[in-house]
């Protein structure tokens, strides 16, 4: 049933951009590389999606929060540092050292994290597969999310997704 879910989500947003003209789906023209557009767009399209999958798996829908969106951006630009995809920062911080700092006083609940050269949907696909991430990203009572991402100039992204209470 998951899986049938996904690959429907998967070709909606396929069908989607078939509807663009070239170089409006974030992919740069010739080059083959995602490029991330409309930044100030994207949290809330991920959240949007992370929130059609909880709502098809009968979970509540999350929330942005500010703080928790601070600590996935200073761990994506991290990791990016680090060269290495981890929950442990470059200090050894943790995500909830990260989420205190950020000034979030919740519970932090779990963190999934991934560098890729994909677009969002392609890394929240991934995600869903992997039951680790699947169980932070489904977490029933997860009612905030923060996420961010850090790009390189050769297209590598680093993401980062935090949930908590």
């Amino acid at each position: 049933m998951t899986r049938v879910f996904l690959s429907l989500v998967a070709m909606a947003c396929l069908g989607l951009a078939a509807c663009t003209t070239p170089g409006n789906d974030g992919t740069s023209l010739g080059t083959g590389v995602y490029k991330i557009r409309n930044p100030d767009k994207l949290q809330f399209r991920m959240l949007d999606s992370v929130n059609a999958l909880r709502q098809a798996g009968g979970k509540a829908p999350l929330q942005l929060h500010s703080a928790l969106n601070a600590a996935a951006a200073t761990h994506s630009k991290d990791m990016a540092l680090q060269n290495r995809p981890w929950h442990f920062g470059s200090d050894g911080s943790s995500p909830l050292d990260r989420a205190i700092r950020a000034g979030f006083t919740g519970r932090v609940l779990g963190e999934t994290i991934s560098e890729s050269y994909e677009n969002e949907v392609q890394t929240l696909t991934a995600w869903m597969e992997n039951s680790a991430a699947r169980a932070v990203l489904m977490d029933a009572k997860a009612v905030n999310m923060g996420f961010s991402w850090h790009q390189e100039e050769n297209g590598k992204i680093w993401w980062t997704l935090i949930t908590g209470t």
